[in-house]
């Protein structure tokens, strides 16, 4: 079947690790699954794979891909939950979690095994393109705003970098619960962009608030930091799940975390709860992913290369073909 995926470990150019063409078909498994992928939608882990994070060399050739929504061997419409192990499912209870594609091949092909307990209905409302962008992004989102960050309707919510999947996807989420929503970008057309989703106003790097928020969603990392420490009210929450800019920023910001008691929590995925939650949420509300394009599979590239320079707003989508 055709696949993209990684052949070799780049850490400095990973798109050279990058490969399309033929691998191996899922072999059939007790207690998974063989799901036909019909949309399956890239992240920044993909990237982080191909630099050898979470991949090591010993494990290669990886088919990429987390995220997925396709049809089971009974003929359903799906979406899968990423993360394997969670519950010892399919995998053993001793098995570390993990995501597809650090032990088992990923989405970015015509099929893909996971264990029958990862695969959740499709709500008949979301196509397949929308359904494939949740269970990464989007989850992750979700988890962060509802789960960990504590807000309630008419809180105050900041949004560093808007324009990545998980950030696009919190401004959506946000303003559909009941939120006041603020983002910064580098990009004066990310700015507009975010107004548009849903965003009270969008800034910025480093631009002063009209007001503290009570929680700021952090996945750029190093570069905005600072400015999301003092964004916050006394008592507010950092939840950070990612830092696509480095881990390691200039000042950490201790004096005003622990004068001001904030909260700093990390958020990785969502539960398969969560992600039931949110395809319920997407479907009753009309609120839908934000795409930036859908691409066939054997486009797979460029997608990669829009993802790693950041001239995106959303989420990309690949199709295999049919």
């Amino acid at each position: 079947m055709f696949a993209a995926y990684a052949a070799r470990i780049d850490r400095a150019h990973p798109l050279n690790g990058l490969a399309l063409g033929d691998r191996p078909a899922p072999e059939p498994r007790s207690g998974w699954s063989t799901v036909t992928v019909k949309a399956a939608s890239l992240n920044h882990h993909d990237l982080w794979s191909l630099r050898g994070v979470g991949l090591p060399e010993e494990r290669l050739p990886m088919i990429l891909g987390c995220d997925a929504a396709g049809v089971d061997e009974d003929g359903n419409e799906v979406v899968l939950h990423s993360v394997i192990g969670q519950t010892g499912h399919g995998v053993g209870p001793d098995e570390p979690r993990s995501l597809l594609t650090e032990r088992y091949q990923g989405t970015f092909a015509e099929q893909v095994a996971v264990p029958t307990w990862n695969v959740l209905k499709k709500p008949p409302e979301l196509s397949f393109e929308e359904a494939a962008c949740l269970p990464t992004a989007w989850l992750t989102a979700y988890r962060m705003l509802f789960t960990n960050a504590g807000v309630r309707p008419g809180d105050s919510v900041l949004v560093q970098g808007a324009g990545g999947g998980v950030a696009t996807a919190a401004i959506v989420l946000g303003r559909a619960a009941g939120l006041r929503m603020y983002a910064t970008s580098r990009d004066a057309t990310k700015r507009a962009r975010a107004v548009e989703l849903g965003a009270e106003e969008a800034y910025e790097p480093g631009a002063r608030l009209p007001r503290r928020v009570d929680a700021v969603i952090e996945t750029v990392g190093a570069a905005t930091w600072s400015h999301s420490v003092k964004c916050l009210r006394p008592g507010g929450t950092l939840v950070i799940s990612g830092a696509t800019s480095g881990d390691r920023p200039s000042h950490a910001e201790l004096t005003r975390i622990f004068f001001l008691e904030l909260k700093v929590v990390g958020s990785t995925m969502g539960s398969k709860d969560e992600l039931e939650d949110l395809l319920s949420f997407c479907a009753a509300t009309g609120v839908r992913p934000v795409i930036d394009r859908v691409l066939p599979l054997d486009r797979a590239r460029e997608g990669f290369e829009r993802m790693e320079s950041g001239d995106l707003f959303g989420k990309i989508v690949l199709t295999p073909a049919p």
